[in-house]
């Protein structure tokens, strides 16, 4: 009995929440598309009231020197037409997507000590790392490169001790970078 009481309880909601849904027919604001929604009428009544108020908000009007009221047109951010320079990068994005030199992947924390330590002995102004995110392998990655191209005259030296030395994307830290 109790059973069947939950069942009815139940149903009789979800007859209530469609009854009382009405369904919307709104205009999108960019593309000019109609937009069908299924809602409830409180909800639409919420929506409504926000459309509103982003509507007062952007329809300020002031008094001009004569008194008659004009209207304001929302503030708009200007985007500079140029590239940013990497300094305007690197000052918004201390963290970026580059590239760095692979130069290996071995099997043993030993072997990417070996590896690297050659590798400083060939080439001592380019910073070397080891990559433990593959465990039980490790990356053993060289430079910090803001693309392909830039990476491209020290990769040319490397291959001619690493030969299977690739680039690849990598987050870099943008002061470090070439």
């Amino acid at each position: 009995m109790k059973n069947l009481i939950k069942i009815i309880s139940v149903a009789l909601f979800f007859v209530y929440y469609n009854a009382s849904a009405q369904e919307v027919i709104k205009t999108d604001t960019l593309g000019e598309t109609p937009l069908t929604m299924v809602m409830d009428a409180k909800i639409q009544g919420a929506l409504q009231d926000m459309e509103d108020n982003c509507n007062r908000a952007n329809t300020r009007s002031t008094r001009n020197n004569s008194g008659n009221d004009a209207s304001i047109a929302p503030t708009r951010v200007l985007v500079p037409s140029r590239d940013l320079t990497t300094a305007e990068i690197c000052r918004r994005n201390p963290r970026i997507m580059g590239v760095k030199i692979q130069l290996a992947v071995v099997k043993s924390n030993e072997e990417a000590n070996e590896v690297k330590a050659y590798f400083r002995r060939r080439f001592p102004n380019l910073k070397v790392q080891t990559d433990a995110s593959l465990r039980p392998n490790y990356k053993i990655l060289a430079g910090s490169y803001f693309n392909k191209q830039s990476a491209s005259g020290d990769l040319s030296r490397i291959r001619q001790y690493f030969k299977s030395a690739i680039p690849v994307n990598y987050m870099i830290f943008c002061a470090e970078a070439k």
